[in-house]
C-alpha cells in the first residue's frame, strides 16, 4: 500500500545550517497495516510524515501509493488518498464553520466542487451517524461553532474528518501530545477504533513510547534520519519502554533515557 523507497532529504545545503533530515529510508506498509514512529527531536520523524502528505519533496528517492508514484505531486493532489491529523488540534479544522460545515468539507476533499447545498439532509444524517461512534454527545451539536469545542473534542472530530474521503493513507504526527492525559486517552482509543474499522494504513509519529507499543502492529525507531529498528507485532509485544532505550543503546552505542525521547 505505501512503499518508501531511497528517501533522502537535506534542509539547507551547502550552508553553515546544512542538515541531513533523512538518509536513504526505506519502509514498506501492508494494506491495513498500523506503523507507529518513535525517536528523539530531529531523527526525521515528521520529515517522513511531510514526504508521504506531500508538503516536502525528496532529494533522492520515491513514494508510492497503491503502485502509483506520487514522489512530484503536490499535497492538495494527493489529498483524496490521504488523511491527515495534526499535532495542534486547532490545524485539523475551521473554528468559524459549524461541525456540519467542516464535515461537509472534508467529505468533499480531493473532489470537484459544483455550485450546491453544502449541507443536505443526507449528509447530516451521515454526520450524526459518525459523530455517535465518538461517544461526546456531538452529534446534538451539528450547528456549534468548532471553536467552541475543546481540544480533545477538535481532535477528535479531525480524526473522524480525515476518514471521510475514503483515504487510503492515515498520517497522525504526534495527535494526541497537545491534550492533556485524559484527552489523550481518549484520542488515542478512537484512533484504534477508527483505524480498525475502517482497516486504513496508518503511519503514526509520537513521542510516547508507551502508546507506540499499545498502538498499531509495528514499530519502528528513528535517529540521525534512519531506521534503526524495527518491530513487527511479536516483537513489540514483547518489548518494554526499558527495552526500547536498551535497543537504542546498543545499536548506536549512546545512551538515552526516555526523558529525551518524550522531547
Amino acid at each position: 500500500m505505501l512503499e518508501i523507497t531511497n528517501l533522502n532529504k537535506t534542509f539547507f545545503p551547502g550552508t553553515v545550517n546544512e542538515r541531513k533530515a533523512l538518509r536513504d529510508i526505506n519502509l514498506t506498509l501492508t494494506d491495513g497495516e498500523f506503523v507507529t514512529v518513535i525517536g528523539s527531536n530531529g531523527a526525521g520523524k515528521s520529515t517522513v510524515l511531510n514526504m508521504v502528505g506531500g508538503k516536502l519533496r525528496p532529494d533522492t528517492g520515491a513514494v508510492r501509493i497503491a503502485g502509483k508514484d506520487v514522489t512530484k505531486l503536490p499535497d492538495h493532489s494527493r489529498a483524496r488518498f490521504i488523511g491527515r491529523v495534526f499535532q495542534d488540534p486547532m490545524a485539523g479544522t475551521a473554528p468559524n464553520m459549524t461541525i456540519e460545515e467542516n464535515m461537509s468539507l472534508a467529505l468533499g476533499r480531493g473532489t470537484l466542487r459544483a455550485l450546491a447545498s453544502g449541507v443536505t439532509k443526507r449528509k447530516r444524517e451521515k454526520f450524526v451517524e459518525e459523530l455517535r461512534s465518538l461517544e461526546l454527545g456531538l452529534e446534538n451539536r451539528l450547528k456549534a461553532k468548532v471553536g467552541l469545542l475543546s481540544g480533545g473534542q477538535r481532535q477528535a472530530l479531525s480524526l473522524l474528518m480525515a476518514t471521510f474521503s475514503g483515504p487510503k493513507i492515515l498520517l497522525l504526527d504526534e495527535h494526541t501530545a497537545a491534550l492533556d492525559p485524559q484527552r489523550a486517552a481518549l484520542v488515542a482509543r478512537l484512533t484504534e477504533e477508527i483505524v480498525v474499522r475502517h482497516q486504513l494504513t496508518t503511519l503514526m509519529v509520537t513521542h510516547n513510547m508507551e502508546q507506540a507499543l499499545r498502538l498499531g502492529t509495528r514499530l519502528i525507531m528513528m535517529h540521525d534520519g534512519q531506521i534503526i529498528l524495527d518491530l513487527d507485532s511479536a516483537q513489540k509485544a514483547k518489548m518494554t519502554v526499558p527495552g526500547l532505550l536498551h535497543e537504542f543503546e546498543k545499536i548506536k552505542g549512546a545512551q538515552l533515557d526516555d526523558r529525551t525521547m518524550l522531547q
